[in-house]
């Protein structure tokens, strides 16, 4: 069994990225800027968005978060929106999700313009990612596209099985994983919490990706021997720890891993190259911007 080291990997590429940008200045080019809405105080959004600001400043880029009430008006916040889809020194930008509940979350991607689209929502990023045209793909399956081929998984011909549908991360993943490219070339079964009999599909698959949200879903009878397994999920469940919390994937780790040739950690998995593929998709777009 092979960790599939996403906390590795993703400093690896910042690396790269840091090399780039170091090199882009020295030619004449302006740092590139990404910016990021985070309206509210969620725990796990705060977090997150702190780890993005890190590696932005680790990467050379500028970074500028605009932390908005939590009781902000629809209007409000696409309004702040639109002032940075006219900022010309930001490069790209994201609103940070979940939004509080009397947000319109896809009214709010929509309002964001697909040329500064970093997180790869937009239903033009979409739709674009579906015809394999060039496009900013969203972080998350991009990341584990990433990790794939960094660790050396081979995908062409595998039947890859993904549990989980979401816009975010469960759809894109099974478009990426079934395009003709390397990763991919993949046989694809998208799965849900409406899929009768579900462990007798994940069993069937050389590549299991699992993006429900249900801590330790997954077990180790519905994985079959040699798999490669995809941990997207990340919960926080309660206990007596001293945090008073333990971070939970949605594979139960300690029973799947040893059937595995390939497990991603949770933590240190796929969480640490949606960041790093979000810092690529912005030096992109200061690419275009350039060209």
């Amino acid at each position: 069994m092979v960790l599939l080291d996403g906390k590795a990997t993703s400093k690896d590429i910042q690396a790269e990225i840091a090399a780039e940008v170091s090199s882009r200045m020295q030619r004449g080019y302006k740092r590139p800027h990404l910016a990021a809405i985070l309206v509210g105080n969620d725990g796990a959004s705060e977090t997150y968005v702190a780890s993005k600001v890190k590696a932005c400043e680790r990467c050379g880029f500028e970074s500028t978060l605009l932390r908005l009430n939590a009781n902000i008006s629809q209007d409000e916040l696409l309004e702040q929106i639109e002032q940075l889809n006219n900022d010309d020194a930001v490069d790209g930008f994201i609103v940070q999700l979940p939004l509080p509940a009397h947000l319109n979350e896809q009214l709010v991607i929509e309002a964001i313009h697909p040329d500064k689209d970093v997180d790869g929502f937009h239903p033009v990023s979409v739709g674009k990612m579906a015809l394999n045209l060039p496009t900013y793909l969203p972080a998350t399956p991009y990341g584990i596209m990433q990790l794939l081929e960094r660790s050396g998984v081979k995908t062409a011909g595998k039947h890859a099985v993904v549990v989980g549908r979401s816009h975010i991360v469960g759809s894109p993943m099974s478009i990426l994983l079934a395009r003709n490219t390397e990763p991919g070339n993949c046989t694809v079964t998208l799965t849900h919490s409406k899929t009768a009999d579900l462990a007798s599909f994940t069993r069937e698959a050389d590549i299991l990706v699992v993006a429900l949200g249900r801590p330790e879903f997954i077990t180790a009878d519905m994985v079959k021997e040699g798999a490669v397994v995809v941990d997207v999920g990340i919960t926080r469940v309660d206990d007596d720890s001293e945090k008073g919390y333990t971070l939970k994937g949605d594979v139960h780790f300690d029973s799947v891993a040893p059937k595995c040739s390939y497990i991603t950690p949770v933590p240190g998995g796929v969480g640490p190259m949606t960041i790093a593929s979000l810092l690529k998709n912005t030096l992109q777009a200061a690419r275009d911007k350039r060209s």
